[in-house]
């Protein structure tokens, strides 16, 4: 394509803007009004994704010692669970060291447990987790078989129900986002056929004259893609305001629990430059299926 022709088309599209201003306005509306709910909804998710991210790798295979294993037996065991290839990592963690996290975890009510630091009844523990936490559960009944194995704890049923909740959950935020995103098409598509309905005189007289149908669509194709990134802009600050005024409100509060706010940078740009292709997708694809019609032949 000529460099002209191409300026041509740059010069039609932003020509078409301003020659249909209102429904220039409709169509940008359109799409500011579903990137703002889109950019809300992608915020929440993705944060509450970082916090499912966070339990799932809280999540972890207690696997208590038989006091009857020495010191060989337990690198035995310690081989045979490394061995299992859904295991991640094996920390070993003493008696000893077991009874003073009791002790921490219980505060003043712990004091009472020293007593039990000259004749300790805990037992060595192999603290297992797995390269994916949902391989927990297959794991621990592969740890249980084993020899010198006594107990082996990882919250067994809630920790099933934990994943089916967390992945349900994710699964519905993708539907609703799809959702959202089909109907912002839906409604530009609409919007811009209606800009295109009053234009398809000129349509039809630049076909009779011989224009290509790439050559027609061109300028619509632009136009849709002002149209979205026009729209992006509204969604885009507010989202990137109101993330920073609830990251800089919420993070302190936050602070040493396993609860965790994605940081403002670079998130905030992510989801920016996310808004800006959502954007810019829906408005050339809305002009495009408006356009398509009065081109069939």
């Amino acid at each position: 394509m000529k460099a002209r022709t191409v300026g041509r088309h740059f010069r039609e599209s932003f020509k078409s803007l301003g020659r249909n201003g209102w429904m220039t306005f409709a169509s940008a509306s359109a799409v500011t009004v579903t990137l703002i709910l889109v950019g809300v909804f992608f915020v929440i998710m993705m944060n509450l994704n970082m916090v499912a991210t966070t339990i799932e790798e809280d999540v972890e295979i207690r696997v208590h010692i038989d006091v009857a294993a020495n010191e060989q037996d337990q690198q035995v065991l310690q081989q045979k669970i490394e061995g299992i290839p859904e295991v991640k990592t094996v920390e070993y963690s003493t008696k000893e060291k077991e009874l003073d996290s009791l002790i921490d975890s219980l505060g003043e009510e712990g004091e009472a447990f020293k007593l039990f630091e000259q004749d300790n009844p805990l037992n060595d523990v192999f603290i297992v987790k797995t390269k994916n936490p949902e391989d927990t559960m297959k794991a621990a009944k592969q740890i249980d078989k084993m020899e010198y194995a006594a107990k082996v704890k990882y919250g067994q049923g809630q920790v099933e129900k934990l994943f089916n909740f967390i992945n349900a959950g994710r699964n519905v935020g993708l539907v609703l986002i799809i959702g959202l995103l089909f109907t912002a098409m839906f409604l530009i598509s609409n919007t811009i056929k209606i800009t295109i309905m009053s234009r398809r005189r000129e349509i039809e007289i630049m076909r009779l004259v011989g224009a290509t149908n790439s050559f027609i669509r061109w300028p619509f194709f632009l136009e849709g893609l002002w149209l979205g990134l026009l729209g992006s802009i509204i969604p885009i600050a507010l989202v990137s305001t109101a993330y920073y005024y609830a990251y800089d409100y919420l993070a302190p509060k936050l602070e040493g629990h396993f609860i965790k706010l994605l940081e403002f940078s670079p998130f905030v740009y992510q989801i920016s430059g996310l808004l800006i292709l959502m954007g810019a997708l829906i408005g050339v694809w809305g002009s495009l299926m408006s356009v398509r019609k009065f081109l069939k032949v």
